[in-house]
């Protein structure tokens, strides 16, 4: 069996490096695991594509291909949570590792990165992680 106390995780998804960023600076100050999520195809190159792409994603509830995570959050008791804010919410391919990959009874952090709003995206993030316990968020 795994030592899980006081192991703590950072997931996250980043586009552009901040939200990369921001979870590399966390987990050296609290001593964390990192693991990103990345997705299998990219969004395309020109700025204005990529940010309706994204949208578009998020709007549908898309849910694109990723690559495994490479760390199991089941062993951890934080996990901490991170994303860009696209149309008002969480990036689409945190919807793929929420429908694959369960994360129940857990202490969970989340803090988002964006330009305009947070819009709902805590929220939102809360719904699709309902049996865990929410100790913070940052924005």
């Amino acid at each position: 069996m795994v030592d899980k106390s006081n192991k703590k995780l950072i997931i996250f998804y980043s586009l552009s490096g901040n939200s990369r960023l921001i979870a590399e600076s966390m987990a050296n100050e609290i001593n964390a695991d990192l693991s990103e999520i990345k997705t299998r195809k990219s969004l395309p190159k020109s700025n204005f594509l990529k940010i309706f792409k994204g949208g578009m994603q998020v709007f549908f509830k898309s849910k694109p291909e990723i690559f495994p995570l490479d760390k199991d959050p089941k062993n951890y008791d934080l996990i901490i949570i991170g994303t860009p804010v696209w149309a008002g919410s969480f990036v689409a391919p945190l919807n793929t590792l929420l429908s694959s990959v369960e994360i129940k009874n857990k202490k969970i952090a989340l803090y988002c990165c964006y330009g305009g709003s947070k819009g709902k995206t805590f929220d939102n993030l809360k719904n699709s992680l309902a049996g865990n316990e929410f100790v913070g968020e940052i924005e």
